[in-house]
């Protein structure tokens, strides 16, 4: 079966940090490329990051690129997100997900999705 969890998310105030875990099972976790997506209520889902099979290979979303990291350990099926200088506008649902083969930023392309952990940023 299987499965992403997600680590808690959590109140964080502007410009603090916070990083969310992703642990997979169920497949070959080497084989399939990894995304965090994040959503807010009355808007489709959008990309945020992703990381290749190999971990050499990276991309973000414009608005979050050189303020999060996105990372993985391949020996722990874990996924990463370093989220840093947080924003209020950064306040949304954050959801990992897992392709086979290659990474995308395009959530139709995603086989497999976590529960989802709520992330606020807010004084």
């Amino acid at each position: 079966q299987v499965k992403l969890v997600e680590s808690a998310g959590g109140l964080v105030q502007p410009g603090g940090s916070l990083r969310l875990s992703c642990a997979a099972s169920g497949f070959t976790f080497d084989d399939y490329g990894m995304g965090w997506f994040r959503q807010v209520p009355g808007k489709e889902r959008s990309f945020v990051a992703a990381v290749a099979w190999g971990g050499a290979s990276t991309f973000y979303a414009d608005s979050v690129k050189g303020r999060f990291t996105i990372s993985r350990d391949n020996a722990m099926n874990t996924v990463y997100l370093q989220m840093n200088s947080l924003k209020p506008e950064d306040t949304a649902v954050y959801y990992c997900a897992a392709q086979r083969g290659m990474a995308t930023r395009y959530k139709e392309d995603y086989d497999h999705w976590g529960q989802g952990t709520q992330v606020t940023v807010s004084s």
